[in-house]
C-alpha cells in the first residue's frame, strides 16, 4: 500500500471587515460612553446611551454614515 502525501494547507490572507478608521470611530463612541456623554437618537434626543452594545451600535452606524468600510447592518 502506497502512503499518501499529506498537503501543505497554506494560510490565506484574511481581509477586513472593519476599516481602521471605523474602528477608532467606535473606539472614540465608547470613550464617551464611559465618560456618560454619549446620547443616542436623532440630536442626542433618545436620552443616555445605557449600554456597550448600544455605543458600539451608534459608533458603527457613525462611520457607515461618514462612509467607512463597515458590513451592512443585519436586517430581522
Amino acid at each position: 500500500m502506497a502512503a499518501k502525501k499529506a498537503k501543505k494547507k497554506t494560510k490565506k490572507a484574511k481581509k477586513r471587515r472593519y476599516s481602521k478608521s471605523s474602528g477608532r470611530t467606535v473606539k472614540k463612541e465608547m470613550r464617551r460612553y464611559k465618560k456618560g456623554t454619549a446620547k443616542s437618537g436623532p440630536g442626542g434626543k433618545g436620552g443616555k446611551v445605557k449600554s456597550k452594545k448600544q455605543a458600539i451600535a451608534i459608533g458603527l452606524s457613525k462611520a457607515r454614515n461618514k462612509g467607512k468600510k463597515v458590513p451592512k447592518k443585519k436586517s430581522r
